[in-house]
């Protein structure tokens, strides 16, 4: 039976660890990760996420501090005296149980000049509030901050879900960049070729070449740079998981669009911060009934067995116990309590201001995310239309430049701008997903368009 028990034990203590162990392999980072699981990761692994878990531990803790002011406390008390103080010599001796008929014969001078005595006293003391209305407004109030608490830590998972899918994003167009790059050199070095085997049939000058050997050389350069974001992209992205390595992506997101609903009252209904604000004016008026509190009277009741002995702890020459009950009604307090109270209305009449501040400044952002949303899709749609128009004006110029009807300078300016168009379009596309991950952000609904429960 013993073998058994502990067997149980051990498997108790250790599946939590398995368990914990467990979890952490199943959100490790994969080789390519999608937006989803990305956010999924930061959402277990974040270190600022992980310290925000534990403060909401402790915050949990105050509700139960709370109300252990309403539940009896029971205290144990050894005590040891030794004195000659006739007045506590008289009372010990009662207690102890060894007065007798002798000292009364004795007296008065054995009570005006006692010998010493000793005492042990043991005593159980228990204490049961009955009354007590600031204890019952101040646990309502620790379950409200509680409350409130975990709102911002529901916010502050949106805020890192946010900042993962930015730089998501930003690893995405960092590939992308490189992808360009490699389209740059790729042109580059054909035209190189051109002007080399131009050279060599006596159709182009020793001059194009060098001047096309250049543009290689410049494109690699940028492709050197291209790849250096990309590596700090994704080690970024990495720190956001909570890793200290990089983290590949498989460029995998979830389709984002504008959708037909009213943002600014999605967001009132929505937002975690709202509901946060909310909760702490409710306990901004509660903190008024707690400063009245002081109006009403207190009552608990009380218990306490004590033993009594000369020898040594816990034992009982006497024993005796007290039991009652008090009640403590301040009826004047010069006007302490009517200055909390009021002084708690203005608290509620900030709180008020603060909440209806932070809801003007939700409405500002999500004007301004619309408004981002709209130029970021203007701004796509014409960096792909110059895309087009430089595509075909690089191909105009190539075929000129082929038949000695254009210097090579024009085709080294259609080539750059071609690059540029190709930037833009890649720069254009990150701002539009980025503008419509910040107007979801904003509006509270993150979640629910990137599919993450």
């Amino acid at each position: 039976m013993r073998k058994i028990l502990i067997s149980l034990i051990f498997l108790l203590l250790v599946n939590p660890v398995l368990a914990q162990g467990k979890l952490n392999q199943e959100i490790k980072p994969s080789s390519a990760l999608s937006l989803k699981d990305a956010v999924n990761c930061a959402l277990q692994n974040n270190n600022e996420l992980k310290a925000l878990r534990n403060s909401l531990s402790a915050g949990q803790k105050e509700i139960g501090i709370a109300k252990s002011n309403l539940l009896p406390h029971l205290k144990f008390d050894e005590l040891f005296t030794s004195t000659n103080n006739p007045a506590v010599d008289f009372a010990l001796r009662i207690n102890q149980r060894k007065f007798t008929s002798g000292d009364l014969d004795n007296a008065p001078g054995s009570f005006n000049k006692p010998d010493v005595i000793n005492n042990f006293l043991t005593a159980i003391t228990l204490e049961q509030p009955i009354y007590y209305r600031k204890s019952f407004i101040g646990l309502d109030m620790a379950k409200k901050e509680y409350t409130a608490q975990t709102y911002d830590f529901f916010r502050k998972q949106e805020e890192v879900a946010f900042n993962v899918s930015k730089t998501y994003l930003s690893a995405m167009t960092a590939q992308e960049y490189v992808n360009v790059a490699h389209k740059a050199i790729n042109d580059a070095k054909e035209h190189l070729r051109i002007a080399q085997v131009r050279f060599k049939t006596g159709l182009g000058l020793y001059s194009d070449a060098l001047r096309a050997s250049t543009a290689v050389t410049e494109a690699e350069q940028k492709l050197v740079t291209a790849n250096k974001n990309l590596n700090l992209a994704k080690r970024a992205l990495g720190l956001l998981l909570g890793n200290q390595t990089s983290v590949n992506i498989n460029s995998i997101i979830p389709q984002l669009s504008l959708k037909n609903i009213d943002y600014a009252n999605t967001a009132i209904a929505s937002r975690n911060d709202i509901k946060s604000m909310e909760a702490r004016v409710e306990n901004a008026k509660n903190n008024v009934k707690f400063a009245g509190a002081d109006y009403f009277p207190t009552v608990a009741g009380y218990g306490s067995y004590q033993l009594y002995d000369h020898r040594a702890p816990f034992a009982a020459e006497g024993h005796n116990y007290i039991a009652g009950a008090n009640m403590h009604w301040e009826i004047f307090d010069g006007l302490k309590t009517k200055n909390k109270k009021s002084q708690a209305k203005d608290k509620v009449a900030e709180a008020q201001e603060y909440l209806e501040g932070l809801k003007n400044q939700i409405s500002y952002k999500i004007y301004e995310s619309a408004q981002n949303v709209e130029e970021a899709q203007k701004n796509l749609e014409l960096a792909n239309s110059a895309l087009k128009s430089a595509e075909e004006g690089n191909r105009l110029v190539l075929k000129r430049w082929e038949n000695s009807l254009s210097p090579m300078v024009d085709l080294l300016d259609a080539q750059v701008n071609l690059d540029k168009a190709r930037a833009d379009v890649v720069k254009s596309n990150n701002d539009y997903k980025t503008a419509l991950l910040s107007l979801s952000y904003q509006s509270g609904i993150l979640f629910k368009d990137l599919g993450i429960n």
